[in-house]
């Protein structure tokens, strides 16, 4: 068990939740599990730190963890980095969903000429979620290939748990502009900015303020970890209760660097209430994902 461990049960049934959702958590095929920690291990150029995994565990006993701390409804947030990677994530992905009926089915994509069919199938197949990493992939979410991919997501009204934000290391394409790009030209997405948009917090609660369909998840935020080198502003605390029923939690779980507690615990100091913090853990995911 990793540090407060024991905690977690406890944080959800003191606010009467029936248990957690938790919109970023990643499974993976074996192999590219494997990998991703590796990378961690090294603390490769997108990381930028020591990073050591806390719940570096075989797929059965990561599910064990998730279950045992109340979580409901939970990801597997896959992602390619190169062309002709992302079809393939997807027939895992569905696999896995397809055994695992707590998972929030979830695909990818890639900006490449075989992704409107694939997506298109997906949408036809039932996914949930979509998950876009513009760090790791180095691509333009505005790109022209994905045009075809963003309109018909857009239409389906699919959340898309996109990594955009320039946090623990900006990217080409990370920062604000190229989402305020393509929230121009496809402003019905539902977009999910993961990490809060870590460290450009303040504008993409602008783009929040100026799309309903804006979302933002709690991963890593707010906890030590990341205050240390990516504090949010305690000025944008009054926004974060304005746009209450469109945060949502999420934890990275299993590739983070402390208890998964603490994930949850770090929301507490905000004092945004009970009702805000009911809604993060459980309302607003369960609402948006009819769960």
């Amino acid at each position: 068990m990793a540090d407060g461990d024991e905690r977690v049960g406890a944080f959800w049934r003191g606010l009467g939740l029936p248990g957690l959702i938790d919109v970023h958590t990643h499974f993976m095929p074996a192999r590219v599990m494997a990998k991703v920690w590796a990378y961690f291990d090294a603390a490769g150029p997108l990381v930028g730190r020591r990073w050591p995994i806390e719940y570096r565990l075989e797929e059965d006993e990561r599910l064990a963890v998730l279950r045992g701390f109340g979580v409901r409804a939970f990801t597997s947030m896959i992602y390619p980095h190169k062309p002709g990677m992302a079809q393939w994530l997807n027939g895992w992905a569905a696999e896995f969903a397809a055994r695992t009926p707590d998972c929030l089915r979830t695909a990818t994509f890639f900006p490449e000429e075989a992704a409107a069919a694939y997506v298109r199938d997906e949408l036809a197949d039932g996914v949930r979620v979509f998950k876009a990493h513009v760090q790791v992939g180095a691509y333009d979410p505005a790109d022209a290939l994905l045009d075809p991919v963003w309109g018909p997501v857009a239409e389906a009204g699919v959340p898309v748990v996109v990594h955009c934000g320039s946090g623990p290391v900006p990217g080409k394409h990370t920062g604000p502009e190229p989402i305020a790009r393509l929230l121009a030209r496809h402003p019905r997405l539902r977009l999910i900015i993961a990490h809060m948009g870590m460290p450009e917090y303040a504008d993409f609660l602008d783009l929040a303020q100026r799309y309903p369909g804006v979302h933002l998840d709690t991963t890593m935020a707010f906890t030590d970890f990341s205050e240390r080198d990516a504090p949010f502003p305690r000025a944008e605390r009054g926004r974060l209760a304005d746009l209450g029923d469109r945060v949502l939690f999420g934890s990275d779980f299993p590739n983070i660097p402390y208890g998964y507690a603490h994930a949850l615990e770090a929301l507490t100091p905000l004092e945004l209430g009970e009702e805000w913090l009911r809604g993060v853990c459980y309302g607003n995911a369960a609402r948006l994902f009819g769960v």
